[in-house]
């Protein structure tokens, strides 16, 4: 009895409802669909390159008991999924800092530094260039453009923000707040490496 009730008087309905499930389903976005522009990827979404860095600032420290070092030069390159700057030190890294920040200053004198770029990075790395004599050991042939970073996907400009009381600040204009990370490498000899690198997307 029910089934031919249903049959008979329902079937205009259940249509009409079977109808409007479908229209609906077809006017709601897939979880794999790229959100639009501007606004967070939807929950699920692989990283880009699988980077899961942040934007947040970081430390990267030498174990306790690393020698003095100085600067010696600062040279960048372009990676498939970032671009990273190097900072070549004549011994053991000891600390560095990575942060995004509203300016970058110069040490010492408190003058801005100006940067190209949707967002600035400041590095400031516990090593001075200069040796115990007061003697230069990195001097920039050009201290707004401390590498060519023309045809960088993310990296705008490298620029010197000084060496003052045992450590260098160097600023960096990317396109915009990207993930980044910083990290020490030794070698070689006994020389050392602080490694930056800023992701070319999210």
């Amino acid at each position: 009895m029910m089934i031919r009730w249903i049959s008979s008087r329902g079937a205009t309905s259940v249509l009409a409802l079977l109808t409007a499930v479908v229209a609906a389903l077809a006017l709601t976005p897939s979880a794999a669909q790229a959100a639009p522009a501007g606004q967070a990827a939807p929950a699920g979404r692989a990283p880009y390159c699988g980077i899961t860095w942040g934007s947040l600032g970081k430390t990267a420290a030498a174990p306790v008991g690393s020698g003095e070092s100085t600067v010696r030069n600062v040279r960048a390159g372009r990676h498939p999924c970032y671009d990273r700057l190097v900072v070549d030190l004549s011994g053991k890294a000891r600390t560095a800092t990575l942060r995004y920040v509203p300016n970058v200053y110069r040490d010492g004198s408190g003058e801005l530094v100006p940067l190209r770029g949707g967002a600035k990075l400041q590095l400031v790395v516990q090593a001075p260039a200069y040796d115990e004599n007061g003697h230069s050991t990195y001097v920039p042939a050009d201290q707004r453009e401390l590498v060519k970073v023309t045809g960088f996907r993310t990296f705008r400009q490298v620029a010197w923000a000084g060496s003052f009381e045992g450590q260098t600040t160097i600023g960096l204009g990317v396109r915009a707040r990207l993930p980044m990370r910083v990290f020490l490498v030794s070698g070689p000899g006994n020389g050392s490496r602080v490694v930056l690198d800023v992701a070319h997307s999210w």
